[in-house]
């Protein structure tokens, strides 16, 4: 597929949406652009779906989305460099919409930022427990050690990172959220909870309980510490605000959240997990085809954001994700679909974008392109790959599929999978899940473009306006035609005379369906309609074939009153 000119695609993208003014904030996820735009009517979605480079525009929980692909962040690079929006600018902006809209945008927002970093520590942590399995590397090795605390960091300490996107989100003191983040998992606080004891403050009973690795607690308390510093910063002098704020803030917001936002957050958050392990558990067939089936779907419409917390809530209890299990064969089959289109089609385009997608999909877990370039416009494919995907997720959640680390759902994924359940029938949902998905693509098919139609991928080609403009069409010089000694083509009006060394062709820049007017009697001047399409090569000059012994002339001309209707 040819490279994309990110540096030409960001000015034309950011003319479409209505301009830098237009734009309220703007951030970047695994394949998509997300904006909240001031007024999404000065948007052009239709000519955005047509730059080379867009796969597809989705307007979803209060964004408008332009889906990429994999090279999202290089876009995201160039619209920094050509605007004054760093990506952070104002995230909490554009608050229109029902509740459900404005809390998926905000779990955008808060969870986007730490999404790959928890997914690069995921997979060494996945790939260590797949060296310790195998007996490569001993668990009570100082090597182990290390790479154990690189693959735990992110998740461990996950209260801290979500401080600064919380911060950034509720408009609140990052570096005091920070500090806020760093009191809950502070060692002491983390012992006193394992130790199981009494804990009061000032003779307040505190419900102890594990933030390391939380969510939500910390997104509550940094909401709370939001309020708090705006009323302190407004009613506190200037000559102490300074350092008086974050004192008073930290004083207040430390013990409120230990003992009242804490404990209340942690156990709904765990209540939720639960109820969802319980579902796996006891109907795990239902389960399981619902998010094998239905995931790809959550992930088109950004609903998919609701589900995350709930998976990084379990990996800090029971410490394995249940929900996530099913959703390896559900993004295989639709890359397994994908791969379908690009062996079945006969469409070059399409194969040269199915290719690229399907190996995406499977490697690492982004299916974004495959679907909106290729899977969702032929509509078959789609819905092969939710097929493959249910019956694959029954088999996976039968066999408690689970990850003990947050990975994308791909294939170098798998060493996530090995810690719990049956691996069996793990292995046996996903080969099901892409055979059923290929096999229903190759032999049921879809409708593939026909040779002249137009392609459902999005053209790589724009839609050039007219033109007449006329390039040189052939070797030598040019000069205009009343300047020509020759009184019969002076006195005609304006022209153009080529001058160059003898060539029996030459090829003229304009493009078919032409009309050759204008032929002489001398048979070797042509006159040309011009018109748009292809380029063609045109005898000029030279004996004609039936007089031999004709003289080649010096001037080679195209005048503009010799058309024969």
């Amino acid at each position: 597929m040819a490279k994309v000119d990110y540096a030409a695609l960001a000015p034309r993208l950011l003319d479409n949406i209505g301009g830098e003014e237009n734009i309220a904030s703007m951030t970047h996820c695994a394949t998509r652009m997300r904006f909240v735009l001031k007024d999404e009517s000065k948007a052009s979605t239709e000519a955005v779906k047509a730059l080379d480079g867009v796969v597809t525009v989705v307007q979803a929980g209060g964004q408008y989305q332009v889906v990429i692909g994999n090279d999202v962040p290089l876009l995201h690079e160039e619209l920094v460099r050509l605007t004054n929006l760093t990506g952070d600018d104002d995230e909490s902006a554009g608050n229109d919409g029902n509740l459900f809209d404005r809390f998926i945008k905000m779990v955008s927002a808060l969870i986007n930022p730490v999404v790959w970093t928890l997914a690069g520590t995921g997979l060494i942590k996945a790939f260590l427990t797949l060296t310790t399995t195998l007996g490569w590397l001993k668990e009570d090795s100082t090597t182990h050690t290390i790479l154990n605390a690189a693959g735990d960091s992110a998740l461990y300490f996950l209260p801290i990172l979500l401080a600064i996107t919380s911060a950034r989100y509720f408009k609140a003191n990052e570096m005091t959220a920070v500090a806020l983040a760093g009191a809950l998992v502070y060692p002491e606080i983390v012992a006193l909870n394992d130790a199981g004891g009494q804990v009061t403050f000032f003779g307040i009973p505190v419900v102890m309980a594990s933030y390391t690795s939380s969510l939500v607690p910390i997104i509550v308390a940094v909401w709370f510490q939001s309020h708090l510093q705006r009323w302190l910063t407004r009613i506190l002098p200037s000559a102490i605000r300074n350092f008086s704020v974050p004192l008073l803030v930290l004083l207040i917001m430390v013990p409120l959240t230990l003992i009242t936002v804490g404990p209340v957050t942690t156990a709904a958050s765990n209540g939720i997990a639960s109820l969802m392990n319980a579902l796996f558990e006891h109907v795990p067939w239902v389960a399981g085809a619902v998010m094998g089936a239905f995931w790809q779907v959550f992930v088109m419409f950004g609903v998919h954001w609701g589900l995350v917390p709930v998976m990084i809530a379990q990996y800090n209890d029971p410490g394995f994700s249940l929900m996530a299990g099913p959703i390896f064969p559900a993004v295989l089959a639709q890359a397994a679909a994908t791969l379908g289109v690009m062996i079945r089609t006969r469409s070059m385009k399409m194969r040269e974008l199915a290719g690229p997608a399907s190996l995406s999909g499977f490697l690492a877990g982004i299916t974004e392109p495959g679907i909106y370039g290729v899977n969702l416009p032929l509509k078959r494919p789609f819905l092969y790959g939710c097929i493959g995907g249910a019956v694959g997720g029954v088999i996976v959640a039968a066999g408690n599929g689970a990850t003990t680390s947050f990975v994308f759902p791909s294939l170098i994924g798998i060493p996530a999978l090995i810690n719990h359940g049956n691996l069996v029938l793990v292995f046996i949902g996903m080969v099901v899940a892409v055979v059923i998905s290929l096999a229903l693509t190759l032999i049921l098919g879809f409708k593939d473009p026909a040779p002249g139609e137009p392609s459902p991928v999005l053209s790589e080609e724009s839609d050039a306006e007219p033109t007449t403009a006329l390039t040189s069409p052939m070797n030598g010089s040019a000069m205009p035609l009343e300047n020509v000694a020759d009184p019969v083509f002076s006195s005609g009006g304006p022209g153009l005379l080529l001058r160059g060394p003898r060539q029996r062709s030459w090829h003229r820049p304009l493009r078919r369906p032409r009309r050759r007017t204008g032929i002489w009697d001398r048979r070797h001047r042509h006159g040309l309609r011009p018109c748009l399409r292809h380029q063609d090569r045109r005898r000029c000059g030279g004996p004609h074939p039936r007089r031999p012994g004709h003289r080649q002339s010096q001037g080679r001309g195209v005048h503009p009153q010799s058309e024969r209707r």
